[in-house]
């Protein structure tokens, strides 16, 4: 890169500034921008490949449409770190998904560009129809432009927002960002052609003079006009595949060829002036501009640390197993004894483990995309006709299949195992991806089993006895690797809603669950050098709790902490607190520790654990705490 051509992004501070550029130079500041987010995501990880899928894309947005004055909806968010790096937040972009830094997805309160919060899918089409709705009311005058990935448009809340958009008529521009589809060359140009025509203001007035013209020939004008747009569809329909949308009540406009920065442009300023709803099909690479990403698009889809010389990862190999790992190995050798074992995701194969059960069980295994409610209901009717599904979902996701939860699955009481990955705090993808809430939403469920193990061998023992327990069943666990303990060779079923004893202490006892039993033992060790002897309780079990054994706890010791990395309202320490005031054994002091009435941000586990006195060093206090406050 020369010094010109370094120092062009460094007088991009706004989309202001974008637009004083000449056409020509914005080729030039795209790579200079995938230059910077390819060596900051290399420090910091990320999600890469979905971003320089959209450099170009974010480019040509700001420099037609007046932003922020014009509302630009992101779906989902990961594809928006060249819309934050032109969008004030260059100089600051190195802090990405760091603890007070820079966040991993649009965000209100970080920049009046980021128009609506994200982080979950197939939102953006509701919001900038009701965005439009409200500048209809209000008398506004902007542009709403929603920016939506082929996977998010396999959720039935997309559609739904298709749906009203269409049928309301309202001015609104859906760009589809297509990063799945190729097109040849030939055939993208020619797309481009016949769409930058079909989109200009001389032909859309001329298609409309001709179409009134024949109206008025009597006979067999209206008979003509319905000939000229059968025609027009049909041509349509051999060149772009855009009759669904049509249908729809879309003017449709594609495929274009997403990084051509020029037709972008001259095409975006032609829709800019059309009245109605427009759906944009745009075609991208996934990766585009860094070849590993491009030939790797999954693995780089979110990706840790990395070197940009060679892609590959600079995490330190070894140690244990992560979750997920343990989690996929598990579910393929209970599948070689349960031969009625599905498995189902919600297009995370990989990243919820079931990569090895798809290549070994391809039969048996269903990614739905990205469609949570129906992966849920899909689940249930193979439950009903003798089938065993396996669920495994993000904690954070699951949210989005609450009713099919409650009303398809627990009300009918069908064995169905909820596996919950990234449950908890999971770091430096902030808000919207902590598993946070799942002990609460869950154990408020009739019939649901609810169950969290401490480490990883006791993972692999609770699937079994969820597979076993003929029911609907819930197993949360969290991001990253395990505690490092061997592996049992043989499964075994756990008694169901029966905890274990791990340390006796008369001083207090810590009831813990699931990622938070070993800091609850390391606070116990802590507190031994102090002379304070605590008792500490793996519960196993969110629902139903071993009533017998926590009353006991209670009862010896008089003092009682609960420990959970979940929101305290509603989880798993109200749940053991409402068992107390239900037998009357409320002991004399009790402290619940979780999450607060609040979203946690962004940043490592370590830091936002310590921030939520959720490691060792906290739990540890809050024991004393309720000691001296018990003696006073």
């Amino acid at each position: 890169m020369t010094k010109n051509q370094s120092s062009l992004l460094e007088k991009i501070d706004s989309p202001e500034d974008v637009r004083k550029l000449k056409l020509e130079d914005l080729d030039v500041l795209a790579a200079e921008i995938r230059d910077l987010i390819i060596k900051t995501v290399a420090i910091n990880g990320g999600h890469l490949a979905p971003s320089l899928g959209a450099v170009e894309l974010a480019l040509a947005l700001h420099y037609v449409f007046d932003t922020p004055k014009d509302k630009i909806i992101w779906d989902v968010g990961h594809q928006t770190y060249a819309h934050k790096i032109i969008t004030g937040r260059k100089n600051n972009f190195h802090t990405l998904r760091k603890f007070g830094g820079v966040a991993p997805f649009p965000k209100r309160s970080e920049s009046p560009y980021d128009v609506f919060g994200v982080g979950h899918s197939s939102t953006s089409i509701s919001v900038g129809s009701g965005i439009a709705e409200a500048h209809r009311i209000t008398g506004g005058d902007c542009k709403v432009v929603c920016v939506i990935g082929d996977g998010s448009m396999t959720a039935g809340l997309a559609f739904e927002g298709l749906n009203w958009a269409g049928d309301r008529e309202q001015d609104l521009i859906i760009i589809l960002n297509d990063n799945e589809m190729s097109i040849s060359p030939n055939v993208g140009a020619l797309s481009s052609y016949l769409n930058r025509i079909m989109t200009g203001q001389q032909v859309i007035k001329f298609k409309a003079g001709v179409l009134n013209l024949l109206k008025t020939i009597p006979g067999i004008g209206e008979h003509m006009v319905r000939l000229t747009k059968q025609a027009e569809e049909s041509l349509k329909a051999f060149i772009v595949p855009g009759m669904l949308f049509e249908e729809m009540g879309f003017r449709y406009v594609g495929p274009l060829e997403g990084h051509r920065l020029d037709n972008l442009v001259k095409n975006f300023m032609n829709i800019r002036t059309l009245k109605g709803p427009v759906l944009v099909h745009l075609v991208t690479r996934k990766g585009k501009g860094y070849p590993f990403a491009e030939a790797e698009p999954s693995r780089f889809h979110g990706v840790g640390p990395f070197d940009v010389e060679t892609g590959r990862s600079t995490a330190t190999p070894g140690g244990p197993p992560s979750y997920t790992d343990v989690f996929g190995g598990a579910v393929v050798a209970l599948a070689k004894e349960t031969p009625n074992l599905v498995a189902i995701t919600a297009a995370m194969s990989q990243g919820t483990g079931l990569s090895e059960f798809s290549r070994v069980f391809p039969e048996r295994f269903f990614d739905v995309g990205i469609a949570e409610s129906h992966g849920v209901a899909l689940a249930a009717g193979l439950a009903t006709e003798g089938l065993l599904p396996v669920v495994a979902i993000y904690s954070t996701f699951l949210q989005r299949a609450y009713d099919q939860l409650i009303h398809d699955v627990c009300l009918q009481q069908l064995p169905i195992v909820f596996a919950l990955d990234r449950a908890g705090i999971v770091g430096e993808d902030g808000a919207t991806h902590h598993g946070l809430f799942d002990l609460s939403y869950l154990r408020s469920i009739p019939n649901m089993v609810v169950m969290a193990p401490k480490d990883e061998n006791e993972l692999r023992h609770m699937m079994k006895t969820a597979v076993a327990c003929g029911g609907p069943a819930a197993v949360r666990y969290p991001r990253g690797k395990g505690e490092g303990v061997s592996l049992d060779e043989e499964l075994r079923v756990l008694d169901i809603g029966k905890g274990e004893v791990l340390r006796k202490g008369s001083d207090a006892a810590i009831i813990a669950v699931g990622s938070m039993v070993y800091p609850s033992l390391e606070a116990a060790r802590l507190l031994a050098e102090r002379d304070i002897e605590v008792t500490v309780v793996n519960s196993r079990f969110v629902k139903p709790l071993d009533a017998d054994l926590l009353c006991r706890t209670a009862t010896e010791t008089g003092r009682v902490v609960t420990v959970e990395e979940n929101v305290l309202m509603g989880g798993f320490g109200s749940a053991v607190l409402e068992l107390f005031q239900e037998r009357g054994t409320i002991p004399a002091g009790m402290t619940r520790i979780g999450v607060g009435d609040c979203y946690v941000e962004h940043g490592s586990q370590k830091e936002l654990r310590e921030q939520q006195g959720l490691d060792a060093q906290s739990i540890a206090a809050a024991v004393v705490d309720l000691i001296d406050g018990a003696e006073r």
